[in-house]
């Protein structure tokens, strides 16, 4: 069934959840973050979540959003998406306590050489309005038509164009065959492609693959450490096309340098292909 380009438009509820120091600590736990200022609970101050957790919060609306019958998609056609891009604008940190609420909005659908490409712009913010943090998720169905014009009713701004870091620093991480499952659980975000092997095997891969917004988050963990100081407040933007796949029991590689405005990124996989390509932080002034 073809995804309809009449759904743009179609928000979500608010989601309302309470952040607590279990959750915000699980989640640093599944990057291996125990930095004090993610995981020392009785530091004077507290913690703050990892800015990664955005997207945690955000699964809610972005899951359901494409279950409604405006969207046109079959389940069968849903076990084709895959996330393409995630660019997330960082306004203020998630701390335990805070009450928030999510929400999302279908702004984009297109059809592409691939697919259908669809753009959900994600809010998160506490109770009293404060923002936290705005994401563009990109997803695309791959051989799943489109039912009317393409419709692009916002996108995210453009980023600067600069030149590549000239050299580049590289930082390996070694991905353990379980994290998807620890990813899974502690992120609350789950796809059979991750942790089943026989659903990945399925859907055509190879084998269960490391969830792209996990592979994502350790980028931004290298980022932080590497050009913030350890500092996660000073995040102000960070995003990344996800064009390759990780295989848990791998290891992968965070190519990384400065720039005017921040810092690029790329992620390399096992293999040798790009699993993250046009990776960029930007940072507070």
């Amino acid at each position: 069934m073809p995804i309809r380009s009449t759904a743009v438009g179609t928000e979500t509820p608010p989601y309302d959840q309470d952040i607590t120091t279990r959750r915000c600590l699980a989640y640093a736990a599944a990057l291996g973050e125990t930095d004090d200022v993610y995981f020392d609970d009785a530091r004077p101050g507290g913690i703050i979540a990892h800015p990664a957790m955005a997207v945690s919060l955000e699964w809610p609306p972005s899951r359901d959003l494409r279950l409604v019958p405006a969207f046109g998609a079959t389940p069968d056609e849903h076990l084709r998406v895959v996330h393409a891009e995630q660019d997330t604008q960082f306004h203020t940190p998630i701390r335990p306590g805070d009450k928030l609420s999510a929400r999302g909005q279908l702004i984009s659908v297109e059809r592409i050489k691939p697919g259908a490409k669809t753009v959900t712009k994600l809010i998160l913010e506490r109770d009293d309005g404060t923002p936290i943090s705005t994401s563009f998720s990109t997803a695309i169905y791959r051989g799943v038509e489109t039912d009317g014009a393409d419709t692009v009713t916002e996108a995210p701004a453009p980023w600067p164009e600069e030149a590549p870091p000239n050299p580049w620093a590289e930082t390996s991480i070694a991905v353990a065959r379980e994290l998807p499952h620890i990813y899974t659980e502690c992120a609350d975000i789950f796809s059979g492609i991750h942790t089943e092997r026989e659903v990945a095997l399925a859907a055509g891969l190879p084998d269960i693959i490391l969830h792209g917004t996990c592979t994502w988050a350790l980028a931004m963990s290298v980022i932080i450490d590497a050009y913030l100081d350890g500092q996660p407040e000073k995040l102000a933007r960070f995003a990344g096309r996800f064009t390759g796949m990780v295989i848990p029991g791998t290891d992968i590689i965070v190519r990384h340098g400065a720039t005017p405005s921040g810092a690029q990124f790329e992620v390399i996989a096992a293999d040798g292909s790009t699993a993250i390509s046009k990776g960029s932080a930007a940072f507070e002034n």
